[in-house]
């Protein structure tokens, strides 16, 4: 029957795309030789992104829990929702003023009724009108290949067999590299890993008082 032929057909070219990927892994360490986590890595095919069809927006959190962002750094896809729950037992002002989304969510708790959409590749970056300490980054790239690394600087991504050009990113880069980028292409069954290395401003406290301390000053209701 035709509909066999085509569900056939269908499970081979599947079973050809899965054949054609590779495993890269690699590691970012900072120029002390320290391993970073959190900095960003992004794969994009040379010489470009194919055309794709539209896609639902993803719906992901980025939570307020003790006065911080969780996660620090967010990587989603553009034209991702992103929701901030607040958890915390007193209200804050979300706001951005980053030219990748610029949008502000008014003292409140729980869970505000709208998300925001992260349309434009950028960074985004997150404050709090209320606590000054609280800073937290939302990535947000055309490609569909992306991850960030863990506390021990490795990261891990399968991309089907092409080019890349790898781009590297982290909230604390030198002011001199926004952001670095180097070439790669991927070998099938084979071990592939790339590490790279980033220059970090001196690394400074977030400034984020005692626990005692951090509702001095609040305006808001607790």
């Amino acid at each position: 029957m035709v509909w066999h032929r085509f569900i056939t057909c269908f499970c081979t070219l599947i079973g050809v795309i899965q054949a054609h990927a590779a495993v890269i892994t690699g590691e970012v360490s900072d120029q002390t030789g320290q391993p970073l986590a959190d900095a960003v890595v992004v794969a994009t095919p040379i010489p470009g992104l194919p055309s794709l069809m539209p896609k639902p927006p993803l719906s992901v959190v980025l939570d307020q829990r003790n006065r911080e962002f969780t996660p620090h750094v967010l990587v989603v896809p553009s034209g991702t929702e992103v929701n901030f729950p607040n958890h915390d037992n007193i209200r804050h002002h979300v706001y951005s003023f980053s030219a990748a989304k610029r949008f502000e969510i008014k003292l409140y708790k729980d869970v505000p009724p709208n998300p925001i959409r992260f349309d434009m590749p950028g960074v985004a970056v997150l404050g709090c009108n209320i606590h000054d300490w609280m800073v937290g980054y939302v990535y947000v790239t055309d490609s569909p290949y992306f991850t960030k690394t863990d506390n021990a600087g490795r990261w891990s991504l399968e991309l089907p067999s092409a080019s890349y050009s790898f781009t590297f990113w982290h909230p604390h880069l030198a002011q001199t590299e926004n952001l670095i980028s180097q070439s790669f292409t991927p070998v099938e069954a084979q071990a592939n890993n790339l590490h790279q290395t980033l220059t970090i401003k001196t690394r400074i406290r977030n400034g984020k008082p005692p626990a005692s301390l951090q509702e001095e000053g609040y305006k808001g209701e607790p």
